[in-house]
């Protein structure tokens, strides 16, 4: 397939856009900057304007574009930025998509892979957490309410959406993981909270394998994007001993709701996600359970021969 791909610089978005070449499709990502280089499309989501033709050309559309949410404090103005740059860029690609497939030509991509997040849920404790549970009343959950509603031009004409609601993406190269690896290179492995929240999450490798399935995967609507739901206690556990880590150090949860705000909601919350509508459609991730996320984890790290 003819795949184009928005959001391509970022963590799962570098290894998508990888993933996909080794696997054999055709990939253009969508920049912003100018000049360009083969294999690259411009698009400027702010003022609304992308290369029609690259996307009429494409077979499918991945879309994963978003400021990082985690990399700056949630002021008043950074939540505005993260809102935004998730309904402009999904609204964009939505009505480019939905305008090709009403026009005389009637070629337009058939498949429109929207990231969205599991956050959509909000915290809910033990509960296990289906693609039909009703959606939280956080901020993040209000983000995701919006991202998702961006892409109904494209549902609409009869694109077929699917709303990745990707869990927390474990990777040695940084993300969600990188505050839990780098005690662990000096022997220590840090509990946030109290640890009996619920971390619903999935390695990169596994991430993109998912998005790369749910290319040809007759899905559509929302998609928990996860593994495995475990206590984030036991995660912890899981990566002190891949580690040999000797010691356990509590972070208490007061003191990362103060330094973390609003994002602290994230790792203190619990979200019990079950990937029922992924497993139905066949797929089967390759780290399964703590361990073995923990020890490619610990794999990835090491230094080369």
């Amino acid at each position: 397939m003819r795949v184009l791909v928005a959001g391509s610089s970022g963590l799962v978005g570098t290894a998508l856009v990888q993933h996909l070449r080794e696997s054999g499709h055709d990939v253009v990502r969508l920049v912003r900057r100018d000049p360009r280089s083969p294999g690259e499309a411009a698009w400027d989501p702010v003022a609304g304007t992308i290369d029609t033709a690259a996307v009429a050309a494409s077979d499918a559309v991945v879309d994963l574009a978003g400021v990082n949410v985690a990399s700056r404090p949630l002021t008043a103005a950074r939540k505005r930025e993260v809102v935004s740059s998730r309904v402009q860029t999904a609204g964009l690609l939505s009505r480019t998509l939905a305008e090709l497939a009403g026009s005389r030509e009637g070629r337009a991509p058939q498949v429109l892979l929207q990231a969205s997040g599991i956050g959509a849920y909000g915290d809910r404790g033990d509960t296990l957490l289906g693609e039909d549970e009703p959606l939280g009343d956080t901020f993040f959950a209000g983000v995701v309410r919006r991202w998702e509603a961006a892409t109904s031009p494209a549902q609409d004409a009869g694109v077929r959406v699917v709303h990745l609601r990707t869990g927390i993406v474990l990777s040695a190269r940084g993300g969600a993981a990188a505050p839990l690896l780098l005690p662990l290179r000096a022997g220590v492995a840090t509990r946030l909270g109290s640890g009996r929240q619920y971390w619903s999450w999935i390695s990169l490798l596994d991430e993109v394998r998912a998005i790369t399935h749910l290319l040809h995967a007759p899905v559509h609507g929302p998609a928990n994007l996860v593994a495995r739901a475990d206590r984030h206690a036991d995660l912890v556990a899981a990566l002190r001993s891949a580690w040999g880590a000797r010691v356990t150090l509590p972070v208490p949860a007061p003191l990362l709701r103060v330094a973390l705000r609003d994002f602290s909601s994230e790792v203190l919350g619990s979200i019990n996600a079950d990937a029922r509508v992924l497993r139905d459609s066949g797929f089967e991730p390759r780290h399964a359970t703590a361990d073995d996320v923990a020890h490619w984890l610990r794999a990835a790290r090491r230094p080369a021969p």
